[in-house]
């Protein structure tokens, strides 16, 4: 039987000083307080946490401190990515250091068929005896996970989910049709929660939930329990977060929110820029208007 993953996964910021050095202490105590908040995961190494910008060594030493910062409270899936000899490469090292499962995404240069796409994550799946998630996230990608792929990766093992990030909330519903029970879908920040839930989503990745996660969670556990004019009531007032994230570089919006809350992650790798004053001031008064509804 599949091991499956369910709720709240906040896509982790990597907090870096200015040498380009982990500040262990900050993300360990970040974590700690999104398990204190009630999420369900924590996923290193995604977008937020500028996965593509960071050498292999602040990789694992990023897993491996939310790891130790988690010590079995939750689940820490982690994100490999690039050809297949660097990915397989990256899931084994973060299962050797105790991750529960890969959030697994495509980063290609050049346009690739089907079946490329398709060994690239069986041959992730093949690799590690742990619970993979499909990440696509077509926005930023060269290639993208057809249906016909996804349908077929569905039947292997240990491919336990799928994130998609094509704000396309009907192609989810062609996926759960496809795919019936052998897969589960999870949202991005791209879709709206509470309506990817309500077509049969287990949760969502996504770093909004960084920096609202006890909203986040009471979001979901209000679509668990099928009250969804409250949930609703709770994800528009919620989906100003996403708005506002979406409007700039969502590591730098991230990092900017948890700055203003007190966690000094820094800036974001260069060459992305931190948010201006300006856009600063707009993500505070949006945090600030969740936090006076709370």
């Amino acid at each position: 039987m599949k091991l499956r993953f369910a709720g709240v996964f906040p896509y982790l910021v990597t907090p870096l000083d200015a040498q380009g050095g982990i500040k262990a202490g900050v993300l360990a105590r970040l974590c700690d307080d999104l398990i204190k908040a009630g999420v369900h995961g924590l996923t290193p190494l995604g977008s937020t946490g500028e996965f593509a910008y960071l050498s292999r060594e602040q990789r694992l030493r990023t897993v491996e401190i939310t790891i130790e910062a988690a010590a079995g409270r939750v689940p820490v899936v982690q994100v490999a990515a690039t050809s297949i000899a660097d990915a397989v490469a990256q899931a084994k090292a973060y299962a050797d250091a105790g991750a529960a499962g890969i959030v697994a995404i495509l980063e290609a240069y050049f346009p690739l068929k089907d079946a490329q796409v398709e060994s690239y994550f069986r041959a992730i799946a093949d690799a590690v005896d742990l619970p993979v998630v499909l990440y696509t996230n077509p926005n930023f990608q060269r290639t993208d996970l057809t249906l016909d792929v996804i349908e077929r990766l569905s039947h292997h093992r240990n491919v336990a989910g799928i994130k998609d990030a094509s704000t396309n909330t009907g192609r989810l519903l062609s996926i759960l049709s496809g795919c019936g029970e052998k897969i589960d879908v999870f949202a991005a920040s791209a879709h709206i929660p509470a309506c990817v839930m309500m077509i049969g989503g287990k949760g969502w990745f996504a770093g909004p939930a960084c920096v609202i996660p006890r909203e986040s969670v009471a979001l979901y556990d209000l679509c668990r329990a099928g009250k969804w004019n409250d949930a609703m009531a709770l994800q528009r007032r919620l989906w100003r977060i996403n708005e506002i994230f979406a409007r700039y570089n969502l590591a730098a919006c991230i990092k900017a929110g948890l700055e203003e809350q007190g966690y000094p992650v820094g800036d974001p790798v260069p060459p992305q820029t931190p948010l201006t004053a300006e856009e600063r001031k707009i993500v505070r008064a949006a945090l600030a208007e969740v936090s006076r509804n709370d």
